[in-house]
């Protein structure tokens, strides 16, 4: 029975933030966030683990984040770029029309298809999930059978920044599996109300409960197929109407939708009790500092995580 594979998002350009945030850091001895899902990952029944970056931080990736977890993790790299596994004819008229924006996570996960060998869960760099997440989606994942994917949501206003909007995919969860997601951007919370504000100006106004995908995601290695097809049509759509695309990105929320609306896989709704910080902006670096000073005072994770 092959053990679960954890694949890290970690080349993203962290736009809103000012700067690389998948290597800024966060714990004393120069632990980024992603070192804790690593850490909770392999306490969790994961083997190895696949980072995603780009060519141009290869270099201060090995250094800063790599090098201090020497020879405890199984780990390889997978690179995504502009133009990695897209059709040269639509790359070069991407750059005709001034696309600099990578093409989207979904993007990202087929960048490391040839090393993904077990089921597999993706996730973000820059956010913490907690050890609780790890360990039900663990589970799930080396269980006998897998014929469905999974999910761990986490309630929208513990997911919210003080600091400015957020995006989230937004689940309908019917009978403990997912329905549908909605990936509403400008989420944010005023006067003790969370509003999403569309592209029209308009405000839908969203429980504080609601259940988010915060791209905690598991499947089975068979469905990477179905993740082609998908981006391939977001190719498509996007030649279609490269002026009005030219930024678009094709999400790993969005996929899963097609893929339950179009009856490819099901996708459970694993419960976990586990909290979420992140550093969408600058400013929240701060509070998640504090939180990982508690959770190592605490006892949760040792003073230095690598040894």
């Amino acid at each position: 029975m092959n053990e679960p594979v954890l694949v890290v998002l970690a080349a993203g350009l962290g736009s809103r933030y000012g700067g690389l945030k998948q290597m800024d850091r966060i714990g004393k001895n120069g632990e980024v966030l992603l070192d804790y899902s690593v850490y909770d990952a392999l306490r969790s029944g994961f083997e190895k683990i696949v980072f995603i970056i780009r060519h141009d931080i290869e270099k201060d990736f090995r250094e800063l984040v790599l090098a201090r977890m020497g020879s405890r993790v199984r780990w390889e790299l997978a690179f995504q770029d502009l133009d990695t596994l897209i059709p040269g004819g639509i790359f070069a008229e991407a750059q005709k029309a001034g696309r600099t924006k990578p093409w989207g996570t979904t993007h990202a996960l087929l960048c490391a298809a040839d090393k993904i060998d077990a089921p597999f869960t993706v996730l973000n760099a820059d956010d913490f999930y907690g050890r609780e997440a790890f360990t039900v989606m663990g589970a799930y994942l080396r269980g006998p059978d897998l014929p469905d994917a999974a999910i761990v949501p986490y309630n929208l206003e513990k997911t919210l920044s003080p600091q400015g909007t957020v995006t989230r995919g937004v689940c309908e969860i019917r009978n403990g599996y997912l329905v549908s997601v909605d990936e509403l951007t400008a989420i944010e919370k005023k006067e003790g109300r969370i509003f999403n504000t569309n592209a029209g100006g308009s405000r839908r106004e969203l429980a504080a409960d609601t259940p988010v995908s915060m791209n905690f995601w598991g499947f089975p290695k068979t469905i990477l197929p179905h993740f082609k097809t998908f981006f391939d049509d977001f190719l498509q759509t996007f030649t279609a109407d490269m002026a009005g695309q030219i930024k678009a990105e094709c999400y790993l929320p969005k996929a899963a939708d097609w893929f339950v609306k179009n009856n490819i896989i099901k996708i459970k709704s694993l419960q976990a009790d586990s909290e979420w910080f992140g550093v969408t902006y600058r400013e929240d670096k701060e509070a998640a500092v504090r939180r990982i000073e508690v959770l190592t005072a605490q006892g949760v994770y040792p003073q230095a995580l690598w040894g």
